[in-house]
C-alpha cells in the first residue's frame, strides 16, 4: 500500500514577472508539499526574494499562476489575500521590527491585525510569552529593538514569524550579516520552528551552512537539541536562480552532484 504524496503549499506556474517592460523572474515553475523544506539560492539579484513577495501578495505576476494551499491566489484582492497571509509566518530581512513598539508589541502584531480568529487579551498575551520563551528571549517583553544585538532582534523576528502557529514559514536572509556562532543559533532555532510546529518552510540565503543544517539535522523535543536527521527524511530540495530563471532544482545529492558551474558556487564544495 502506497501512501499518498503530501498536498502542495506552494505551487508556481510558468510565472514572469516584469518591472518597467524589464524581466525580472521568467518562467519560474516549482512546487513545495506540506511538510517540505526548500532552501533558495542565488547570485545577488537574481530574483530570491521577488519569489518570497510573490509568495505574499506583496507582488503580482506578469504572467502565469500562483496557488497557495491549494487556491489559485493569482488574482486575489487585497482582502482575500489578508485571510491568506493568516497563514504564512515571514521573517523579513534583518528582522523587519517596528522600531517603535516593544519587543512585546512586535510579537503581537500578526495576532492582533488577523481577522480570521480575534483572540481575547490574555490569549495574545500568552501566545507572545510562549512564543518569546521559545526563541529563549521571554525576558524581553518591554525592550525596544535597539535596545538588542543583531541576533536578538532576528530571534524577535522568529518569534513574530510562528506566533499564529503558520502552516507556511518564508525567511528571507536570516542569517545576513550576523556571525558565524549567532548564524548557528539562528538556524537552529528555525529548525526547531519547523519540527515543533510541522510547518512547510522556504527559505533565502547566501549561505551553504544553512541549508545543510535545514536538511542534516533535526529537532529532537526529548534532549531539547539538534541531532542528525536519517538522510532524506527533512525533505528538502534546492532551487537556484540566475538572471530570474531556475537552473537548478533538486536535492541535497543533487544539488553536490551538479557540475555547473555556476551551481556548484552554492554547494557544499
Amino acid at each position: 500500500m502506497t501512501t499518498a504524496a503530501p498536498e502542495p503549499v506552494i505551487q508556481f506556474e510558468d510565472v514572469c514577472l516584469s518591472f518597467g517592460g524589464e524581466c525580472v523572474l521568467d518562467g519560474i515553475a516549482f512546487e513545495v508539499r506540506r511538510g517540505d523544506t526548500l532552501v533558495i539560492q542565488g547570485a545577488a539579484a537574481s530574483g530570491k526574494t521577488l519569489i518570497l513577495k510573490l509568495s505574499l501578495g506583496l507582488l503580482r505576476p506578469t504572467r502565469g499562476r500562483i496557488r497557495l494551499f491549494g487556491e489559485d491566489v493569482t488574482d486575489y484582492t487585497d482582502s482575500q489575500w489578508n485571510d491568506v497571509r493568516a497563514r504564512i509566518g515571514v521573517l523579513f530581512q534583518e528582522g523587519g521590527l517596528f522600531d517603535s513598539l516593544t519587543v512585546e508589541e512586535n510579537v503581537a502584531y500578526p495576532l492582533l491585525n488577523q481577522k480570521r480568529a480575534p483572540l481575547s487579551e490574555e490569549e495574545v498575551r500568552r501566545r507572545v510569552q510562549e512564543s518569546l520563551d521559545f526563541v529563549e528571549l521571554g525576558h524581553t517583553l518591554e525592550k525596544y529593538p535597539s535596545e538588542l544585538s543583531g541576533g536578538m532582534r532576528r530571534r524577535v523576528g522568529i518569534a513574530r514569524a510562528i506566533v499564529t502557529q503558520p502552516e507556511l514559514l518564508l525567511y528571507d536572509s536570516p542569517t545576513a550579516g550576523l556571525d558565524p556562532i549567532t548564524a548557528t543559533t539562528i538556524m537552529a532555532l528555525i529548525v526547531k520552528g519547523r519540527d515543533v510546529h510541522h510547518a512547510t518552510t522556504v527559505m533565502v540565503t547566501h549561505r551553504h551552512q544553512d541549508g545543510e543544517i535545514l536538511d542534516r539535522y533535526r529537532y529532537d523535543a526529548a534532549t531539547g537539541r539538534l541531532v542528525p536527521a536519517e538522510p532524506g527524511t527533512t525533505r528538502t530540495r534546492y532551487m537556484v536562480l540566475r538572471e530570474g530563471r531556475i537552473v537548478f532544482l533538486g536535492t541535497p545529492a543533487e544539488f553536490d552532484a551538479c557540475e555547473d558551474p555556476y551551481v556548484r558556487k552554492f554547494s557544499s564544495r
